[in-house]
């Protein structure tokens, strides 16, 4: 638990995180939205569990199993359909799993879209919002941006699209794991936050993008040789903090990934997730070209402080929930 001044200055500088990000977007004409905690689709990606409840009213008002949102993003682009533009939603997203110094499984989310942009715009803005939140605590930080394939080239003499699982393996070095049932994106996986990500400086933002076609996750494949996800990641110093794309906007393809995250939920012995409709919908109608980026407010609050422990941060962590 918090002693009550370091519990003060906690909640002090979060309100001024929160204020600091109403003043960016509002100069920026983004509209702040505020969606569904509640929803009758789930998110299906396999390496994150869902929090369920159930209601108990009239039948009339819908499905009774409703799932905790893990981000805002399905309504967020259901929004962008509707034509309301570019969005932002600073809330709260729930995550089944680990409680402890870093993760917590209530936490908040910044998300954004904005029409007309693809990743590598974005990119340059969720650097000057970082940066400005690093500046309220007189914080600065150099700037190193890599695609994801020069970041294995460089750091481990390897070549991610190309290189055989045989080699991903003996570039672990001895990093040592159960291989079973292991897939190459799995391999690519540890080599990235057990070789590569712990040697990120801790005054540097870095930001890796043009992903493996295959950990393409809701972003645009890019017709290159070898193809490439239009998706990117950012970190201060060596943790994650932000995850962006350049959106899919296809319904078929959407809906046969979901399908394909099921059927990988199956191989796991995990249950299957209801998809969700009506995002599904949404994107059939027509969803404008664009890009969107998730933010853990938590992970930038630790950031700024300099902190490892999630709960430095959080006025109450789960245990005392």
């Amino acid at each position: 638990m918090h002693r009550p001044d370091s519990l003060r200055a906690a909640l002090e500088l979060r309100a001024r995180l929160y204020a600091q990000i109403r003043e960016f977007f509002a100069a920026r004409g983004v509209l702040e939205v505020e969606t569904p905690v509640l929803s009758a689709g789930a998110n299906t990606e396999p390496n994150i569990a869902s929090f369920s409840t159930r209601f108990s009213g009239h039948a009339d008002s819908g499905v009774r199993e409703r799932w905790l949102r893990t981000s805002s993003e399905f309504a967020q682009k259901r929004l962008l359909v509707a034509g309301v533009g570019d969005n932002y939603e600073l809330g709260r997203v729930f995550r089944d799993g680990e409680a402890g110094r870093r993760h917590n499984p209530e936490f908040t989310m910044l998300e954004w879209y904005r029409v007309g942009w693809d990743h590598r715009r974005l990119i340059d803005e969720t650097i000057e919002l970082v940066q400005a939140a690093l500046a309220l605590v007189d914080r600065r930080a150099s700037l190193h941006k890599s695609t994801y394939r020069d970041l294995f080239r460089d750091a481990l003499d390897i070549d991610p699209f190309c290189a055989s699982g045989a080699q991903l393996q003996t570039a672990l070095g001895d990093v040592r794991v159960d291989a079973s049932g292991l897939t190459r994106d799995d391999w690519l996986d540890l080599l990235l936050t057990h070789r590569i990500q712990p040697r990120f400086p801790r005054d540097r933002i870095s930001v890796i993008f043009d992903y493996p076609a295959t950990q393409c996750a809701l972003a645009r494949v890019r017709d290159d040789d070898p193809p490439v996800a239009e998706r990117f990641e950012l970190y201060v110093g060596t943790q994650e903090l932000a995850n962006g794309y350049h959106e899919l906007t296809d319904a078929v393809e959407q809906r046969a990934r979901f399908v394909r995250d099921n059927a990988r939920r199956r191989a796991r012995g995990l249950p299957e997730l209801p998809v969700d409709e009506k995002f599904l919908a949404a994107l059939d109608a027509g969803m404008p070209d664009c890009a969107g980026v998730a933010l853990g407010i938590e992970r930038l609050l630790m950031a700024m402080t300099d902190s490892d422990d999630i709960r430095d941060v959080l006025a109450f962590a789960f245990a005392e929930a």
